[in-house]
């Protein structure tokens, strides 16, 4: 039997289902569609949030970006003091320089010699028998040293090592942090101290309003008499005479130390200097030591080889006196009263059978040297060898206050008053105190 479809329109009840049908449909439709728009959106909008999370966070650590743009050069400091620490090395180290010791050095060319050949029409010919020989061929110039320093004037005055400048034949040149080249001149070496003052010539720059000198990048100097152990100190230096302007962080391990520096047939007494653990390598030499205001407080100078982070440093407060006499009198000048001594302390005193613990026993050196300079301001006054010296315009001589300690507190010319034991009597001589140059 055939089936007939009958039209819609004249049963109610089918328009009805139609209409139900059509809303189930867009129901379902808004239903699944509805929920997908906003999980788009809230995943566009949570996708950005941690996109800028982690590109904020990658800065912070100084890594590549989510965008592959390469290394983010800003650093946050993770504390304070590391804060400070990379700001006073940033302000400073323009201000340090490289030093470089070049000297014409002879070439030898080898060349082999036969000694026995002008025997030959004697005995005959004689087997060949070559001797290395050598012979100077002119000379070249020559990069022999390096090390450190930091500008003190705007003007271009450096302050380094003696021991780094000591060789007067050599020539020395000066690389500022910005790569330039300055040839340098010394105008002084300190006769006492391990300190040494250069000279370098500023630029010339020219403007609209004229032609005038281009000032020098200037370290601040501190006060060094102030220094508590165990506060945080920086060191900046030219490491191994090749890592220009290297850093390190220590802290002050120890004041008031007395040492004996050598190298390069160099050896020097030094008295009253600051000890820390601050890496001071080979080349840091003539480098400031700074404290966390940006502050020059000492001059690194030293190392001890037996020793690990152990170096020493020359009190900045030592060296003003020295630029300012450099600025005044264009060299550096020192009281002299011309006596070699002893300190005498209670070990002094037993092995040489002395009535004192201290003082400044005047003796004859180890080589010979006579005990009292002749015609120096101890020689004019009558001071003579075994005598001890107890007082120094009143200041006890001890260990502690040494007589070179003491008297660099006084100018030449000034007169002083020593207390001198002489055998078992004790007598008062008036000095007029010399002087003492390079």
């Amino acid at each position: 039997m055939e089936l007939y479809e009958l039209p819609q329109s004249k049963f109610p009840e089918w328009r009805f289902l139609r209409f139900f049908k059509n809303r189930i449909f867009w129901v379902v439709i808004l239903i699944v569609f509805i929920p997908s728009i906003f999980g788009f959106l809230a995943g566009v909008l949570s996708g950005t949030y941690f996109y800028l999370q982690t590109k904020e966070y990658l800065e912070k650590l100084n890594l590549p970006s989510p965008e592959g743009g390469g290394i983010i050069k800003e650093y946050l400091p993770q504390t304070s003091q590391e804060k400070t620490i990379i700001k006073v090395v940033e302000e400073v180290s323009p201000a340090v320089v490289s030093i470089v010791i070049s000297k014409d050095v002879p070439i030898m060319k080898e060349y082999f010699y036969n000694p026995f050949e002008e025997f030959e029409e004697f005995f005959g010919p004689i087997p060949e028998f070559e001797v290395p020989q050598y012979r100077q061929e002119g000379t070249e110039k020559k990069e022999i040293g390096g090390g450190t320093g930091f500008i003190v004037s705007e003007e271009g005055m450096i302050l380094t090592n003696k021991h780094v400048v000591l060789d007067k034949d050599a020539e020395y040149t000066v690389f500022t942090n910005d790569g330039k080249e300055f040839s340098a001149k010394v105008l002084a070496r300190d006769p006492i101290q391990d300190l040494a003052v250069l000279k370098i010539e500023q630029e010339k720059s020219v403007t609209d309003e004229g032609e005038f000198l281009k000032p020098f990048p200037m370290a601040k100097l501190g006060d060094s008499d102030s220094l508590q152990i165990g506060q945080t100190v920086i060191a900046i230096g030219n490491a191994l005479g090749e890592f220009r302007n290297t850093v390190s962080v220590g802290v002050i391990s120890g004041l008031g130390r007395t040492v004996t520096a050598s190298g390069g047939g160099f050896v020097e007494t030094l008295e009253d200097i600051i000890q820390t653990d601050a890496a001071i390598n080979k080349g840091n030499s003539g480098g400031p030591l700074l404290n966390l205001k940006g502050e020059v407080i000492g001059i690194n100078t030293a190392v001890a080889q037996e020793a690990q982070s152990i170096g020493f440093t020359i009190p900045i407060n030592k060296a003003k006196r020295d630029i300012e006499q450099v600025k005044t009198l264009g060299k550096i000048v020192y009281p002299f009263l011309g006596v070699r001594y002893l300190l005498i302390n209670e070990e002094v005193k037993v092995k040489n059978d002395l009535p004192v613990d201290y003082g400044a026993w005047i003796i004859k050196g180890e080589g010979g040297e006579s005990a009292v300079t002749p015609n120096s301001a101890a020689a004019k006054a009558g001071l003579r060898e075994g005598d001890i010296i107890l007082e120094f315009n009143n200041e006890k001589i001890t260990q502690q206050d040494s007589l070179a300690k003491i008297i660099t507190k006084y100018n030449s010319g000034d007169k002083v008053i020593l207390k001198v034991l002489r055998k078992d009597q004790e007598m008062i001589i008036d000095v007029i105190l010399g002087e003492r140059s390079e």
